[in-house]
């Protein structure tokens, strides 16, 4: 069982060309990080502060064939040995993620167990080194579903602290700034880090007895003989490219939970496996989704232009008119700001480099006086779902639910996820709790979820996103009438178009775009800003991105699209380089990963899958 609790540490190379590499070391953060909870303060040896003891399950004697049980911080849970001789354990709710929905569904859990005065097991599994590692969001906070969660947040020690005080809409052209009403109402809302609050929420989590294991991957989804899942698989780890296993391997566990709740964030890949196996968008005739890829840096600038709690949301350039996306500017504490850009990924031209667009954005006159003279704290990227109302699977299945944006909770005229994605990690675990000691069914979750706020938001916004197919400016004026004038209650709803893969254009249709290169003053190259993600892969592991056609890369999207998984992806994972016999060929340098899950959204014929590498590998941001 120490396994379960020992953080594995590597070193990572990252790869920009055929025979270079850059090592990367983690970064420290700008400023210490702070335990926003009683937990302990974090060492060396357990960054993700909370108190447990590594040493304790090093004593501890292997399991033998027999059940028996194992204390965990005063809790109990069941563990036993599988035949396979790989270790299982058995909690009354298994929970895969920790993001804002994962935990706020373990401490919704946790209360109700309380008030109930009822012994009930939670556990929550992530992929990230650390609880908040892998969370990145713009963001501006609404914390409608916090204060029905944990009301008295504001009389402890949170880190949300800046109030929105004031929203600025721009229309940007090459040289100007078009201020625009502000279809923004941010009143009562924060400037955040999404990684800072998801951390006191981790801990709030573990004071009320969940048990949390940050550094472990969920790469399987277990199921019984009926076909109802039953938990995950976590990821062996030890295993070297050539498929070996390494002096280090140590087999990954089965975690059962009577409940398994699924929070892996947008475009999370058991998610995706259990929408597909059930049919769960079948079931409710839901539409595709749709996903945009988000780039952010935090940037530390002058004390004389930040003016904490200003928010700034643009449209228009650099994008062309047919690309649907737009950039925000927050002004945090402590003289850091927030900047970003948001590219629909139903992008039509295979030349377009969301990475080098962000660039462009910087150099604009009104972006560049308020950047000029900082630097830059961290650097990330992530795709989120656009779909709204429309592609919300039913997100129910034999033996839990999926909920956050693995299901899709985004409201995208607000430009916010995070609310809606609380409350429904809160739903399922009211749901799941009622499974467990009250006899209902799980599918409450989901009468619930349309009974709920959520539900009333999200259809109100739903014709915002598919407007925009039609173009910007016909995207603006629908929307406008939507927004004020109809506020929501048209009678019809808007179709997406085709799916995002599919709405690349073949390169031969499409002009090429000339990107300058960077200042290294506002604008950077890919092995900067990939520094700046502290991204740590153990390099020598089996390839988490995986071809489903070895092929189709050199005979298909080099020749047809003009490779447009070199520009897409906002980590140089992939690149095309000479073999032996000087032909071109792909080259995949998973260790250069944001996650960020683009390349499995947009390749055109759907031929890269996105696997979890082992646990712990990734980006470690501590101000996104």
């Amino acid at each position: 069982m120490h396994r379960f609790l020992v953080k594995l540490s590597s070193s990572t190379q990252f790869r920009s060309s055929k025979d270079h590499h850059l090592i990367l070391p983690l970064l420290p953060s700008s400023k210490p990080f702070t335990s926003f909870s009683s937990a302990s303060t974090p060492s060396p040896a357990n960054r993700s502060g909370y108190p447990y003891s590594v040493e304790l399950f090093r004593k501890l004697s292997p399991l033998s064939s027999n059940s028996r049980t194992l204390g965990l911080n005063g809790r109990i849970s069941r563990c036993i040995s599988s035949e396979a001789g790989r270790e299982s354990i058995e909690y009354d709710v298994l929970i895969v993620g920790a993001g804002p929905a994962g935990l706020s569904a373990a401490i919704r859990l946790k209360q109700l167990s309380q008030e109930k005065n009822i012994d009930l097991s939670v556990c929550v599994v992530e992929k990230g080194a650390e609880v908040g590692g892998h969370i990145i969001s713009g963001n501006v906070f609404e914390p409608v579903a916090l204060d029905e969660l944990l009301p008295h947040w504001r009389q402890e020690q949170t880190p949300i602290e800046i109030p929105a005080s004031s929203d600025k809409f721009w229309f940007l052209t090459k040289d100007r700034a078009i201020s625009l009403p502000s279809p923004f109402d941010n009143k009562g809302n924060y400037v955040i880090s999404l990684s800072q609050l998801v951390r006191w929420l981790g801990g709030k989590a573990e004071e009320l007895g969940t048990e949390i294991y940050p550094g472990f991957s969920a790469s399987e989804v277990l199921y019984d003989a009926s076909d109802k899942v039953v938990g995950i698989a976590t990821k062996d780890m030890g295993i070297s490219k050539d498929g070996s296993k390494k002096e280090n391997f140590q087999s990954g566990v089965d975690i059962k939970g009577r409940v398994t709740l699924f929070a892996e964030g947008c475009r999370g890949s058991l998610s995706e496996r259990i929408i597909k196996k059930y049919k769960l968008r079948e079931e409710v005739n839901a539409q595709h989704q749709t996903y945009a890829l988000g780039i952010k840096e935090v940037w530390e600038i002058d004390e004389s232009k930040h003016n904490p709690g200003e928010v700034v949301h643009t449209l228009g350039w650099p994008l062309d008119p047919k690309t649907y996306g737009g950039s925000f500017l927050y002004h945090m504490d402590d003289r850091q700001v927030a900047i970003g850009l948001v590219v629909a990924l139903n992008y039509h031209n295979p030349f377009l480099n969301p990475y080098e667009e962000f660039q462009k954005l910087k150099h604009h006159p009104a972006i560049k006086r308020i950047l000029e003279g900082g630097t830059v704290l961290q650097y990330g990227a992530r795709t989120l779902n656009e779909g709204g109302f429309q592609s919300i699977p039913y997100p129910v299945f034999p033996g839990g639910a999926i909920i956050g944006c693995s299901a899709g909770f985004l409201n995208v005229p607000k430009i916010k996820g995070t609310h809606t994605a609380m409350k429904s990690g809160m739903l399922a675990a009211e749901a799941a709790f009622g499974v467990l000691h009250e006899g209902i069914n799980m599918n409450t979750y989901w009468d619930n979820l349309r009974d709920s706020w959520v539900w009333k938001e999200l259809y109100a916004a739903r014709n915002y996103r598919p407007a925009f197919k039609y173009g910007l400016l016909p995207g603006l004026a629908l929307s406008a009438m939507e927004h004020y004038v109809l506020k929501g209650k048209v009678p019809f709803t808007l179709k997406h178009g085709k799916a995002d893969h599919e709405a690349t254009n073949l390169a031969r249709k499409c002009t090429p775009i000339e990107y300058a290169k960077p200042d290294g003053v506002l604008s950077f190259d890919v092995p900067t800003s990939l520094y700046r993600s502290n991204t740590n892969h153990d390099h020598d592991q089996l390839s988490h991105l995986r071809l489903r056609d070895s092929k189709i890369p050199e005979k298909v999207n080099l020749p047809e699209y003009a490779a447009p998984e070199s520009r897409y992806c906002p980590a140089r994972v992939y690149e095309y380089v000479e073999d032996e016999e000087g032909k071109p060929k792909l080259q995949i340098n998973a260790q250069n990963c944001l996650h960020c899950k683009a390349c499995d959204i947009k390749d055109p014929k759907q031929n890269i899958e996105w696997t979890v590498p082992e646990g712990g590998g990734g980006p470690a941001y501590s101000l996104m």
